[in-house]
C-alpha cells in the first residue's frame, strides 16, 4: 500500500509586489509517496527550484497547505523548518557546495554536528558512507584535490550523514561529463532501492527514465504528472 509522504495542496508562492510580482508556483497540487523516484521537470523558470525549496522546507508558500508525513508544515517558525531539514532532507546541489578547507571526510562528517552526534560516531559514519560511494581511499583530500564526478559522490554521502528519508537533488548531473553523470545516475538508484525518496530537479532524460513518476512544470502549473 503506498504511504503519502509529502502533499502539496493548492500551493502558491509569489516574490515580489505589484508591476514586479513573479508567480513562481500557482495552485500546484501533488503527492509524493514514500520510497519514489521523482524527477521534476521543465524549461527555465518554470518554478522548479521553487518547488524544490518549498519541498525541501527552504521556503514557504503565500498560499496553500504543505504535509509532510500528514503534519502541516506551512506555518511552522523557521527553526522547526531547520530541524525537519536536518532530520528528514539531504540535499544534493549541482554546484557539490562542499566547503574547500574540509577534507572529504570533514564535509561528510559535518551535517552530523548540528544533531549532536559524537565525534566517534560521526567520523565511522561518514567512512562507512564514503565507502558506500567508492570514495575510501580518498578520505583525507580536499575538493580541489578531486574531479567533478568525486565531488558529487561527497555531497551525495553528506546528504545521506544523518539518515533522512527523502534526498532532493537539484540538477546532480548538471556540472558532470555523460559517464560520470551515470554513475551518479546509479547511486541515486541504489539509494532509492534502498527505501529513500528521490526527487531530482533535472534536464537530463538519463535520470528521467529512472523515476517512477515525472512531475512537469510550466510557468509555474503542473502540467503532467
Amino acid at each position: 500500500m503506498k504511504q503519502s509522504l509529502i502533499k502539496l495542496k493548492e500551493v502558491s508562492k509569489i516574490y515580489g509586489k505589484e508591476m514586479a510580482e513573479v508567480r513562481a508556483l500557482q495552485d500546484v497540487s501533488v503527492e509524493i509517496n514514500k520510497g519514489e523516484f521523482v524527477a521534476i521537470m521543465g524549461p527555465s523558470g518554470s518554478g522548479k527550484s521553487t518547488f524544490m525549496n518549498i519541498v525541501g522546507c527552504l521556503d514557504i508558500p503565500n498560499k496553500g497547505k504543505i504535509f509532510l508525513e500528514n503534519r502541516n508544515i506551512s506555518l511552522l517558525e523557521e527553526s522547526e523548518l531547520a530541524q525537519i531539514r536536518g532530520k528528514k532532507i539531504g540535499f544534493v546541489f549541482q554546484q557539490f557546495n562542499l566547503i574547500p578547507t574540509f577534507n572529504a571526510l570533514e564535509n561528510v562528517m559535518l551535517p552530523m554536528i548540528f544533531q549532536n552526534i559524537p565525534k566517534k560516531v560521526r567520523e565511522k559514519r561518514a567512512l562507512d558512507l564514503l565507502n558506500q560511494v567508492g570514495l575510501k581511499k580518498r578520505i583525507k583530500h580536499l575538493p580541489s584535490e578531486l574531479s567533478g564526478g568525486e565531488q558529487q559522490r561527497i555531497a551525495i554521502a553528506r546528504a545521506l550523514a544523518n539518515d533522512p528519508e527523502i534526498i532532493l537533488a537539484d540538477e546532480p548531473t548538471g556540472n558532470l561529463d555523460s559517464k560520470t553523470g551515470k554513475e551518479i545516475i546509479i547511486i541515486l538508484k541504489e539509494l532509492n532501492k534502498k527505501g529513500k525518496t528521490i526527487i531530482v530537479v533535472t534536464h537530463d532524460t538519463d535520470i528521467a527514465k529512472c523515476a517512477k513518476k515525472i512531475i512537469k512544470l510550466k510557468d509555474g502549473r503542473i502540467i503532467k504528472k
